[in-house]
């Protein structure tokens, strides 16, 4: 098991949809537990495929809620459905969120409060979670992920502003920058 690289926004593979998993073999066994190793080590609740450079319809997630009760689990294939947003602007407060491939930034951003998620597991077994709340908050962030979209593009018109011009202080938004979870200091 390894630590990997995280792409930062603007590497090609987070800007487009990944491609179905086929077979899980060895190797997509091998990649989910890395892919746990990177989020620990990042740390962050959630991490797809994309985001350590993988074409690959996969994420993990980690997540412990206010009780202590863990939440951890890795999906494949996965079809999200969603409740209707809400309508009105995001609480900057409680709607909130990071992204490990545009680290050290948090926005608002408004979310379905309900999701319930399809997919496979390693073995191939089923998997159906339905969730509220945080969790169903970290689903969509994830699911997003597959489908090439980062939470910064979805932003509205001040807060995008101002992650574009973050990015571009950063110089990210053009292929090739990353960061090493445990190496580099950054807070995502």
């Amino acid at each position: 098991m390894a630590v990997l690289p995280i792409r930062i926004m603007g590497d090609p593979v987070l800007h487009s949809p990944a491609s179905p998993v086929t077979t899980v073999d060895d190797d997509i066994r091998r990649l989910v537990d890395d892919m746990f190793d990177t989020m620990d080590a990042a740390p962050g609740v959630g991490l797809a495929a994309p985001q350590v450079g993988v074409d690959a319809r996969v994420f993990v997630y980690s997540y412990e809620d206010d009780e202590g009760a863990p939440w951890r689990g890795v999906v494949i294939n996965p079809v999200l459905w969603i409740s209707p947003l809400e309508p009105g602007a995001p609480d900057p407060d409680a709607e909130s969120e990071g992204c490990l491939s545009f680290p050290g930034e948090r926005y608002p951003l408004r979310r379905a409060d309900r999701a319930l998620l399809l997919g496979e597991d390693l073995e191939g077994r089923a998997v159906r979670i339905e969730v509220d709340g945080w969790r169903a908050r970290i689903l969509q962030h994830e699911f997003d992920h597959l489908d090439g979209v980062l939470y910064v593009d979805r932003l509205g018109d001040s807060d995008g502003k101002s992650a574009q011009k973050i990015a571009r202080k950063r110089g990210w938004g053009r292929p090739g920058n990353s960061w090493m979870p445990g190496i580099d200091d950054l807070d995502a």
